[in-house]
């Protein structure tokens, strides 16, 4: 059963702890993915390790400061001159935020990283990134705009409908 009423807002000092514990989750979490990658291929395929291997894991580290940076920006707190906190930034928790969009590409390529330790082909699902983000586009931006009427037109369709509806109704009585 979900609870009646309004829902509830958080704090500047709830969003600031929040903010620094989903922070800290991501940062175990980039170097906990990094630590297995290196680990695997150096101590245990390290004769099989090519060129690729490394150029990949460049690629996955570009990935990791570009969204985790994008996510501590936003999350910066501002402090008032006396050291309270003031602003405590934009709360990297929030549903269909900016956030969400960077978490799950952290995540997806943590999934895709650690899955390359098995086998190489892994790498092809960081091609889900863009198929998301072209389905994102279309959804809420390129969908919408190509699906739009015109807006003289509709309106003189629903005053059509609507006369024909007033004569309906009239010829019943």
């Amino acid at each position: 059963m979900a609870p009646k009423g309004k829902v509830g807002t958080k704090g500047k000092k709830q969003i600031f702890e929040d903010n620094e514990s989903t922070l800290k989750f991501y940062t175990r979490v980039i170097l906990g993915a990094n630590a297995i990658y290196v680990a695997v291929n150096l101590f245990i395929f390290y004769s099989s390790s090519t060129f690729w291997t490394w150029l990949l894991f460049a690629f996955a580290l570009a990935v990791y400061v570009g969204s985790y940076r994008s996510m501590s920006t936003m999350a910066k707190p501002v402090f008032a001159e006396d050291g309270s906190l003031f602003d405590g930034g934009i709360d990297l928790n929030m549903e269909q935020g900016m956030a969400e969009h960077l978490k799950d590409v952290i995540l997806l390529t943590v999934f895709v990283q650690v899955l390359s330790c098995i086998s190489s082909y892994f790498w092809y699902l960081w091609l889900l990134a863009p198929a998301r983000a072209a389905h994102l586009l279309w959804v809420n931006i390129l969908g919408p705009w190509f699906s739009a009427t015109s807006q003289s037109a509709p309106e003189e369709v629903n005053e059509k409908r609507q006369r024909r509806q007033d004569r309906r109704q009239m010829k019943r009585f």
